[in-house]
């Protein structure tokens, strides 16, 4: 029996989407699928640079049509969360270096579509529908991301335009773009009014490609422009807006890397499955050891809790505006929760299939590889949870009422994430309640037992928080964070779990997961330097052991069990 909840190309078929987005999603799966795992395997190793997939998603105007938003195109073009969402997987399941040339295009496109420069809005929807990559021309080798610090300086050239002088470091498609969408500062205009985002082409003469920083087909260059001219019709933005464009459109990015560490591990559970429950050891069956059983078992129920959490996500990204930015706490939660999990779900498959796991003609070696990247993409996992941290309060203590958001599988353009406005004012966002979720799953033991871990971290805020010296003691908050991570993780899944008819038994495993991060996460809280004996004490009582059920445990098991043989790459 093949399992609804994970990806699967066998019997893939998005049916829940319009006709091209259908023939589209169901077209990419089938091309990789002939080029077979051999083929695929062999690029990853020589590094090859993805021209064939590239050349692939021209001619079926798959970037196109997914990124082109409607005001800017025609026909089915439009940015829809829901079906990037599903792209992002399957190209994360194939490999993360298809999806990397996705995903930095996705970030060139940023300043782009926020833009209020006609002309380059025409010649980037001209450029993707002749198949060209985009890059985005913002990280500094000696500054990283650090957009106060650019050292990209345009000099004005006297005729209303500027001569473009400097460095970027880390810049994905920076070998092949066609529009690269470059961050910098003006020479003669100090502070925030200084900054400047402006549209330059990699193929021009004063457009210096100096290396690929990486030793991967992920193109991510090093280049330098020298003297580069930037005319009036290049140029993005300018000032505060440019600051705002970067952030804004990290927003819109970072939240693709949950959907493609979801697709690296559902491939590799397949193969890790499949070679556990065929391996014999001792006479018996690798499968029948209650380690490894309990090991596949809490993989598989926290990929699970990945998709739900994700999928509910593109909801909230989809229904938000200016009056509702709970995006944004989502958002690097998907980045930060969602990609960590997706650590945690391939080490513990690893720790079963043991040496299997580096052998060069598996999918697992690249997958063991690549799932360490999307963590540190966007913004490091502890830049994540001190922005999380932002929201605590109002999400714990201070709900709102909204209407409800439904799932949004509509062919609909997510015209708002271009027009995000200023990057400021988190401490104001407020959300809904998120207590009813866990209310419709009170019948499950481990949810309850969870529910009570939630109602204390409430009661930790109003009466243990870090005080004034303690906020400035990151390695104490990104513990709270992590606690606090987990309560909102929880929250949607029970909302996807919900609307989609999620098994009992599945939701209550996954959940006697969860209590045991928690527990582990307030030990952690307890040994901090830092912790006053109130924190201390309130750590401790917050530890929970989940509920043990055998009988609802096997019954998990039996639809781990059954991914053995369910998937298998053709050569």
């Amino acid at each position: 029996m093949a399992d609804e909840l994970l990806f699967n190309p066998r019997t893939y078929d998005p049916a829940h989407f319009d006709p091209e987005t259908r023939r589209l999603l169901r077209a990419t799966v089938d091309w990789f699928e002939n080029r077979g795992k051999r083929r695929i395997i062999e690029d990853y190793r020589t590094r090859a640079w993805l021209g064939d997939f590239l050349a692939f998603a021209a001619e079926e105007k798959l970037f196109a049509t997914f990124l082109t938003p409607a005001g800017e195109g025609a026909g089915d073009q439009r940015w829809d969360t829901a079906r990037i969402a599903a792209l992002n997987e399957i190209l994360g399941f194939y490999g993360l270096d298809y999806w990397y040339a996705w995903q930095v295009t996705i970030l060139g496109l940023g300043p782009v579509w926020q833009s209020g420069n006609d002309a380059a809005r025409a010649r980037a929807a001209r450029l993707l529908a002749e198949g060209e990559v985009f890059a985005f021309g913002l990280s500094e080798k000696s500054h990283g991301a650090d957009i106060y610090s650019t050292d990209m300086l345009l000099e004005p050239d006297g005729e209303g335009g500027f001569r473009a002088t400097g460095s970027k470091y880390y810049i994905g498609n920076g070998n092949a773009a066609g529009l690269v969408s470059v961050f910098g500062r003006r020479t003669d205009v100090e502070g925030p009014d200084g900054y400047v985002f402006f549209a330059a082409d990699s193929r021009h003469s004063s457009y210096h490609l100096v290396k690929n920083v990486v030793d991967s087909s992920k193109f991510v260059s090093e280049f330098r422009l020298q003297g580069y001219p930037v005319a009036a019709e290049d140029v993005l933005h300018t000032g505060r807006a440019a600051f705002d464009a970067a952030l804004n459109t990290v927003n819109v990015g970072k939240f693709n890397l949950c959907t493609a560490s979801i697709g690296i591990c559902e491939h590799a559970m397949y193969e890790a499955v499949t070679h556990a429950a065929n391996r014999v050891l001792y006479g018996r069956p690798v499968t029948a050891f209650p380690h490894v059983r309990r090991e596949l078992a809490d993989a598989y129920v926290r990929l699970v809790g990945m998709k739900l959490f994700s999928d509910r996500a593109v909801d909230y990204f989809r229904t938000a505006g200016p009056d509702d930015r709970r995006y944004l706490l989502f958002n690097p939660m998907t980045k930060m929760k969602v990609t960590t999990e997706g650590e945690k779900v391939i080490d513990l498959m690893w720790d079963v299939i043991a040496a299997k796991g580096f052998e060069k003609d598996n999918y697992f070696a690249q997958a063991a590889v690549e799932i360490r990247g999307l963590p540190k993409l966007e913004g490091t996992v502890h830049v994540n949870l001190a922005l999380i941290l932002k929201f605590m309060r109002n999400h714990l203590l201070e709900p709102a009422d909204y209407p409800a958001v439904p799932t949004r599988l509509d062919a609909a353009d997510d015209a708002f994430l271009f027009r995000q406005g200023p990057a400021r004012g988190l401490g104001s966002v407020r959300f809904h309640d998120w207590r009813p979720a866990f209310d419709a799953y009170d019948r499950l033991r481990n949810v309850a037992r969870f529910r009570e871990q939630a109602d204390a971290l409430c009661e930790f805020v109003r009466t243990a928080a870090p005080d004034e010296a303690q906020s400035r003691d990151l390695d104490l908050l990104l513990a709270v964070g992590q606690l606090f991570a987990l309560v909102v993780h929880a929250q949607l899944v029970l909302e996807q779990a919900a609307l989609t008819g999620l098994d009992d038994d599945v939701l209550d495993e996954l959940f006697a997961v969860l209590v045991r991060d928690f527990s582990a996460h307030a030990v952690e809280l307890h040994g901090k330097d830092s912790a006053t004996e109130e924190q201390q004490s309130w750590a401790l009582g917050a530890v929970r052991r989940p509920v043990v059920d055998e009988a609802r445990s096997a019954r998990v098991w039996t639809r781990v069990e059954a991914l053995s043989g369910a998937y298998e790459m053709r050569p």
